[in-house]
């Protein structure tokens, strides 16, 4: 009865799109490249091998002026082919490095969807940076948007010195979405829920407020079970799969990547004080991990509903304490449009609006991707 359950659970998480959105082939250097997709120099396509023997794709988008590195972990019914414009973007917007992937048996890569592939995915995608890239553990911030916050909390509870996390729409856990259950069930897939309280790094948490496929509520909780907690984000009437289209996404994203780079954590609980930070606490962790995917017991502290916290997708007042932050921040976005206009000089950048404009008439999640086949929305 149990592989029944979880099988069933598998199925409502998964939407890999049919067929999927781009190609793989071999130019005449050699290299790997997408089809269906403009080819950009800076961007590397890579085919990496999971330990539980699946083959996923990858691509590798170079910054000249990055200090930290994003490892992307895609939402459901989407493959590379429509997120390469997407990553492209944040790569230039955010001046970070970005490897996103896909999981197993979405795009071209190799296997079906599983959660237990999913796992295997990210590490293979991580190590990859890490051998290949040589990019450090405390130079990378995972990104989990919707099914992805499960790989990315499973990831990120198990390594020590992440730099930051950042939650997208993220999920309770699999079942949660569908039913809201009280305790942690065996058969549960993505027990977030019970890996948040694990991150040892700093956690920013995007979700809309108007979000009919994961409610808000999951995003909220999520956040109150951080131990390092940076100012969420709650998007006003934001919806499951149109948060990069709001102005305040990026400009909040943007103000995360700045603290972080300035410091590895920010003071455990400060969760309104951004320009409160310490110094690196970079200690290994080096006690056995415990499984927290088989039968745990319920957690009475994660039981019970958050009271609604008032938004901060409203205008802030002026605050005396922010004027060094934004003065650093008006700095980096000039540096930042130099560095567009040299890159992309036939897309000068008038406005924040744009960044989403290109995902319009794409596909990112499927709205119906957690109801059971019959269930009424």
């Amino acid at each position: 009865m149990g592989g029944v359950t979880s099988s069933m659970a598998a199925k409502f998480a998964f939407f890999p799109p049919n067929p999927a959105s781009y190609g793989v082939t071999v130019d005449a250097t050699g290299k790997l490249r997408m089809t269906e997709v403009a080819n950009h120099d800076n961007v590397d396509v890579l085919k990496v091998k999971t330990k539980r023997g699946t083959e996923i794709v990858a691509v590798y988008v170079k910054n000249p002026t990055a200090k930290l590195t994003l490892l992307y972990s895609h939402g459901n019914a989407a493959d590379l082919g429509q997120m390469y414009d997407l990553f492209s973007e944040i790569s230039i917007h955010l001046r970070v490095n970005l490897m996103g992937y896909d999981y197993s048996g979405y795009g071209q890569s190799t296997g079906k969807p599983t959660e237990q592939n999913t796992y295997a995915d990210i590490e293979a995608a991580y190590e990859c940076l890490r051998q290949t890239y040589g990019v450090k553990e405390e130079d990378i911030i995972l990104y989990g948007q919707s099914v992805g916050s499960g790989p990315t909390l499973d990831l990120a509870s198990r390594l020590s010195r992440l730099r930051a996390v950042v939650l997208h729409s993220p999920i309770l856990s699999g079942l949660r979405v569908m039913y809201p259950v009280k305790r942690t069930y065996w058969f549960d897939i993505y027990k977030n829920i019970d890996k948040i309280p694990l991150v040892k790094c700093p956690v920013l948490v995007i979700h809309g407020t108007k979000d009919d496929v994961v409610d808000c509520s999951h995003g909220k909780q999520l956040w109150e079970l951080c131990k390092e907690k940076y100012e969420p984000l709650w998007v006003k009437d934001g919806n499951h799969c149109d948060l990069e289209l709001y102005p305040e996404y990026i400009k909040h994203l943007k103000k995360f990547i700045l603290a972080v780079e300035k410091s590895g954590h920010l003071r455990s609980g400060s969760a309104g004080s951004m320009d409160q930070m310490d110094n690196a606490k970079n200690s290994v962790d080096s006690r056995p991990r415990q499984s927290i995917d088989h039968r745990e017991k319920s957690r009475s502290s994660t039981d019970h509903r958050e009271k609604p916290r008032e938004s901060t997708d409203r205008k802030e007042k002026s605050r005396a304490s922010t004027d060094k932050r934004e003065r650093s921040k008006k700095s980096m976005d000039s540096m930042e449009k130099t560095n567009i206009i040299a890159e992309q000089p036939e897309r000068a950048r008038n406005s924040i609006d744009r960044f989403g404009e290109m995902m319009r008439s794409a596909v990112l999640c499927n709205i119906d991707c957690f109801k059971p086949v019959g269930t009424k929305v």
